[in-house]
């Protein structure tokens, strides 16, 4: 019997000392499994923190069109009432309007009065990323996801997150990111391209428009459902030419910047030129308008800055000649709009010799991205070479 007992003895510390191997072993798996997980966090959030700083840096690098909105016309302060009631609610902000009109610095302006004003405001244009990889942009990849993603990606959407991203061009996504980005509107999750992890942002989404969004809808390019997810809060950026009493205050404005810019005392335009700046009707709006006082400031032989031998100077010339050429308050029809943006980038794309890219390509003169302009160029009928157009 006592052999028994010390068996069982013997037995029952085995089990005893089993039990608590295994559960050491149970608690270091735990353990490990947990640095894992927080090492796989870490990890992410440096590669968010890595990508965020490069964003950024490119950001303070850029040199945006404005650092405030210049100007006092009816048009222009009721829009900006509109900003300063949106800005401190989380809504989403669709913004429409002409090209150069000032959409973006609309959106700074809704992004600064916000409670996320401390956290980026991350743009992207749709318009200039290549089809292929533009879920791949808003929503990120991981390492070998498709052929060249050799390295994970982390998206806009993520490195957004806590702020605000303002999605410009909107009216170009393609349809299959349509699908995505009304899920992140409705859920605020998404996954990044070739994994199967979800992650949930805090995004406030603005989107800007050039297009008539309504029309694309019943074109079937672009999807009603996401157009009432963005459409929450409206806004309606006024052209240039329903603001002819902020021309002198932007020429002021512009003229301040460039002469710190270019070391060059600039007092602003002759007489005889602004009376022929707020007569033009401004296809390229205020982008334009910049780009005309920087050329003259450029070619001035003095302080006083005229529009002779301008790129503008031909046509504001032939707006003048024009049959009904007196300044109308009322706004340009669709078809009158149309011929005179062909006649201005055709103008310019004469003065490139047809190049649209590089410095000093039609594009750049024009304040665009090469693929909207070719995309307007296009809209327009203007027949595109290899190096120009007709």
């Amino acid at each position: 019997m006592r052999i028994l007992a010390a068996q069982t003895a013997i037995s029952l510390e085995n089990a005893r000392l089993y039990e608590n191997m295994k559960s050491e072993v149970e608690r270091r798996t735990a353990a490990e499994q947990a640095l894992r997980e927080a090492l796989s966090e870490v990890e992410a959030l440096k590669n968010r923190l890595e990508a965020e700083n490069v964003y950024l840096q490119e950001e303070i690098r850029t040199q945006h069109n404005f650092n405030e909105i210049v100007g006092n016309s009816p048009a222009l302060l009721d829009v900006l009432r509109k900003v300063e009631r949106v800005a401190p609610t989380d809504s989403t902000v669709l913004i429409a309007g002409e090209t150069g009109s000032g959409k973006e610095l609309f959106a700074r302006a809704v992004h600064s009065r916000s409670r996320r004003s401390d956290r980026p405001l991350v743009k992207v244009n749709c318009g200039a990323i290549a089809p292929g990889l533009v879920e791949s942009e808003l929503f990120g990849h991981v390492k070998g996801a498709f052929t060249g993603a050799i390295e994970k990606r982390v998206g806009r959407f993520e490195l957004a997150n806590g702020g605000t991203i303002f999605l410009d061009e909107i009216g170009e996504l393609p349809l299959d990111a349509q699908v995505k980005l009304l899920r992140v509107l409705q859920e605020q999750e998404f996954e990044p391209v070739g994994s199967s992890r979800t992650i949930r942002v805090s995004v406030r989404v603005i989107a800007a428009t050039n297009r008539n969004l309504d029309q694309a809808v019943r074109e079937g390019k672009f999807r009603a459902d996401l157009l009432y997810r963005l459409n929450v809060f409206p806004i309606v950026v006024p052209p240039l030419r329903d603001r002819p009493s902020d021309i002198g205050l932007l020429v002021g404005f512009f003229s301040s910047a460039l002469a710190r810019r270019i070391g060059k005392p600039i007092q602003g335009f002759s007489a005889r030129s602004m009376e022929r700046l707020t007569r033009y009707s401004w296809p390229g709006n205020v982008r334009e308008l910049q780009n005309v006082v920087e050329h003259a400031a450029i070619l001035a032989q003095g302080p006083v800055l005229d529009l002779e031998g301008t790129i503008l100077d031909d046509l504001v010339v032939a707006s003048e000649a024009s049959p009904g050429a007196e300044r109308s308050t009322t706004v340009l029809s669709a078809e009158s709009l149309e011929d005179v943006q062909r006649l201005h980038i055709l103008s310019v794309l004469k003065s490139t010799g047809g190049v649209v890219e590089g410095a000093r390509g039609a594009a750049t003169i024009l304040g665009m991205h090469p693929n909207t302009l070719r995309s307007r160029m296009k809209k327009l009928g203007i027949a595109t070479t290899s190096r120009g157009a007709s």
